[in-house]
């Protein structure tokens, strides 16, 4: 079960990233996309919708 999660994450990590580039966004107080977490992943990419959307 771990093991599937960690896939799961994994995943979702690369969606966002794959996203976020599309979006122009490469890095962000010189830390790559790479380097962030899930959780920095997701903020960005939930926030950078929400600025689309208004």
């Amino acid at each position: 079960m771990e093991n599937l999660l960690n896939n799961v994450g994994q995943y979702k990590k690369q969606y966002l990233i794959k996203r976020l580039i599309q979006s122009g966004i490469f890095k962000k107080n010189d830390k790559h996309l790479y380097e962030w977490t899930l959780t920095e992943l997701e903020e960005e990419y939930f926030s950078l919708r929400k600025e689309k959307v208004n």
